[in-house]
C-alpha cells in the first residue's frame, strides 16, 4: 500500500501515545510539549510508564494527575506487581481511580536494577491475570495488558506467550499492546495465532522509533526484540549525523504503520519516548487529522 493509497481511504483509524515521567525540570519541559503538540490528534488514550520496580512511581501518578486536570485526553497508568504487596498495588490503584483516572495498563514489571529473573514478592500478586482480578475488584478500571511478537525472554515458548495473553484477557484485560517489533508480517501472524486460540480482544501495534538507534539496540536485547541488519546498516556511520537519523527514522516508521494497515490493524500504539515528531507525522500518514483542542 503506498503513501497515496494510505492517505486517500476512508477507514477509521485509531491511535494510542505512550509517555514516560520525567526526571528534571527540562524534562518535564520536554514531555509536556510532546503534549500539546500530539493532543489535537484525538488520541484513543495515552499511557504514561512506570519504572523497573516501581522506580518512578510518584512521577508517574504526578504526570497522569496533570494529563486528567490540564488536557482533554485520557490517561492510562501503568502499574507493575513487582517488589510490592497486593496492599500497595491496590492502594495505588485506589488513588488513581480517586484521582480520576479510569484505566491502567497491567505489567508484570522488571526487578529493580533489571537484576535477575521476577520473583513475586512474598506477600504481592504472582502474576498479572491475578493483579488484573485485584485491581478490577478496588474499582471497574480499563485494563491494557501487554504482548509479544517475538517471545517474551523470560518465556519458554510463543505458545506460552500466547497462553499467558489468554488469561491475562480472561481476567479482565480489553486489549493488548505489542512490544515493538520491526517485521509486520511477524506482528500479523501473532494477531492470527491468537485469534485462532480464541483471543477476541484487539491486538494492537507498538510503534517504536529508531532515530537513537544505539537506544534501541539496547532496548531491544532487553525485552527479547530482534533489530534486523538491514536496519542496522540504514545507520551504519550515522552516530554523529542526528538529521540524517532523523530522516531514516521517519521512513522506517511510516513505511511500517503502511505496511501493517495493509495487514488489517486499524489500531497503533506509539512509543513516543516523549518526542512528538515522528509520532505526529506517522499519524498524519495514516490520514489523522488534528482537531480543536479545549
Amino acid at each position: 500500500m503506498s503513501l497515496r493509497e494510505l492517505v486517500a481511504e476512508d477507514k477509521p483509524i485509531r491511535v494510542s501515545f505512550e509517555f514516560s515521567p520525567p526526571r528534571t525540570d527540562e524534562a518535564e519541559e520536554q514531555l509536556w510539549r510532546a503534549i500539546r503538540r500530539l493532543e489535537p490528534l484525538a488520541p484513543a488514550f495515552v499511557s504514561v510508564t512506570y519504572g523497573a520496580g516501581g522506580s518512578t512511581r510518584e512521577r508517574t501518578h504526578a504526570t497522569v494527575k496533570r494529563i486528567v486536570q490540564e488536557t482533554s485526553l485520557s490517561p492510562a497508568a501503568h502499574l507493575t506487581c513487582v517488589s510490592s504487596p497486593r496492599s500497595e498495588i491496590d492502594e495505588i490503584a485506589r488513588s488513581y481511580w480517586d484521582a480520576g483516572l479510569r484505566h491502567i495498563v497491567a505489567l508484570r514489571g522488571d526487578m529493580p536494577d533489571m537484576s535477575g529473573p521476577y520473583t513475586p514478592h512474598a506477600d504481592g500478586y504472582t502474576s498479572t491475570p491475578e493483579m488484573i482480578e485485584g485491581i478490577r475488584q478496588v474499582a471497574p478500571f480499563e485494563i491494557s495488558v501487554s504482548c509479544y511478537p517475538e517471545r517474551h525472554p523470560d518465556s519458554p515458548s510463543r505458545d506460552h506467550d500466547l497462553a499467558l495473553l489468554r488469561r491475562k484477557i480472561d481476567a479482565g484485560a480489553s486489549r493488548a499492546i505489542a512490544q515493538f517489533c520491526f517485521d509486520s508480517e511477524l506482528i500479523a501472524r501473532m494477531r492470527d495465532r491468537a485469534a485462532a486460540q480464541g483471543i477476541t480482544a484487539p491486538i494492537i501495534p507498538g510503534m517504536m522509533p529508531t532515530t537513537n538507534f544505539k537506544g534501541i539496540v539496547r532496548m531491544a536485547q532487553r525485552c527479547g526484540a530482534r533489530v534486523p541488519q538491514w536496519l542496522a546498516r540504514l545507520y551504519d556511520g550515522l552516530d554523529n549525523d542526528l538529521e540524517s537519523r532523523r530522516i531514516i527514522a521517519a521512513a522506517v516508521m511510516t513505511e511500517q504503520v503502511a505496511e501493517l494497515h495493509r495487514l488489517g490493524f486499524d489500531q497503533f500504539h506509539f512509543y513516543t519516548l516523549n518526542q512528538s515528531d515522528l509520532t505526529y507525522a506517522s499519524c498524519r500518514v495514516l490520514g489523522l487529522q488534528p482537531k480543536e483542542t479545549v
